[in-house]
């Protein structure tokens, strides 16, 4: 009975909060360990299954870096980002930073009543809530309501969440593809910035893909505290992205692949370096890529991945490379 107790103590999987919104939660695992476990293990302590479901928010704890990674898909109604017990705040942004990417039809994401228009792969970033006390010793509070929001139950928006804790507010910020503005979306109360773009790899490498810089340091006008995050689309033809591989001792890192045919699976590679293990994931699933771990996938299909970092610094070049030839 201990045993069973402090199994589901360790793993907490699918505490449900509300009738529309769950959160699971992930142990950190020590590399020596994983080694040992077999597929099922792997998957239950770094896999989240689903991500995207109609009408609900799924959203997965890890221990590692207090990391938060999940989806919010609003299809016949608004879905609200509700705060839960572990995280011991009045709201989910209280503590915490927000990104938030749209891999679906056209959306709106609502922060305490201020509507962001997101088209696909179109990116919010929302600072933390908390601003500190007034002069009475009052808490001043931002960003308490997140609430999601699709434009055509017929082409919901798919929303995928990032979430790192925060030491600091920072503006909301809205990240384009191409740093539009118009007479609407100048009214927003929030900053316009045009994604960073980078081409790499090469057509005999099968890895041309392009990079996609949407919470950063260098697209964002101000912050993030730790939270980045951005979309890799790869090119027909090419199946590899990370390759040479690297790990980051700094940083974790959650990836999110979508745009994956039926069918089809992705072949993420994680572990150390000289015990590295495969993890087989279908279209618009996640798993989490510990500080220890390398960082590469290869599939049976190009398709598109979004990556969420966060840890001890903002340097997007931070990395350590792995040769090929050291791989085993």
């Amino acid at each position: 009975m201990k045993k069973q107790v402090l199994s589901l103590l360790l793993i907490m999987s699918s505490l449900s909060m509300s009738a529309q919104q769950t959160m699971s939660f992930q142990t950190a695992c020590h590399p020596a360990d994983v080694k040992h476990y077999d597929t099922q293990t792997l998957r239950d302590r770094f896999v989240m299954e689903k991500v995207m479901e109609a009408d609900q928010i799924h959203l997965t704890y890890s221990m590692y870096d207090r990391f938060i990674f999940g989806g919010a898909m609003p299809v016949n109604k608004d879905l609200k980002l509700e705060t839960h017990p572990q995280l011991r705040a009045d709201y989910f942004m209280r503590n915490r930073e927000l990104g938030i990417i749209n891999t679906g039809g056209d959306g709106v994401v609502i922060v305490d009543g201020q509507e962001y228009p997101l088209g696909y792969s179109e990116a919010l970033y929302v600072g933390r809530g908390w601003l500190g006390k007034d002069k009475n010793g009052k808490d001043i509070d931002s960003n308490k309501e997140v609430i999601f929001r699709s434009k055509n139950p017929q082409k919901p928006a798919k929303f995928y969440l990032n979430s790192a804790t925060a030491h600091k507010h920072y503006k909301t910020q809205w990240v384009t593809l191409d740093g539009r503005k118009n007479g609407k979306v100048q009214s927003l109360k929030a900053t316009i910035v045009g994604t960073k773009e980078k081409p790499l790899g090469t057509r005999a490498e099968s890895n041309q893909r392009t990079i996609n810089q949407l919470i950063v340091n260098t697209s964002l006008e101000e912050g993030p505290c730790q939270l980045q995050m951005g979309l890799t689309q790869l090119q027909e033809g090419s199946v590899w992205n990370t390759m040479p591989p690297h790990t980051h001792g700094r940083r974790i890192e959650a990836y999110y692949y979508f745009n994956v045919p039926e069918g089809q699976q992705v072949s993420h590679i994680m572990g150390e370096p000289q015990e590295t293990r495969v993890v087989w994931l279908k279209n618009e699933q996640a798993i989490m890529s510990p500080e220890w771990s390398i960082h590469c996938a290869s599939a049976t299909y190009y398709y598109t991945f979004i990556w969420g970092m966060a840890g001890e610094n903002l340097n997007y070049n931070d990395k350590d490379n792995i040769p090929v030839g050291d791989l085993r």
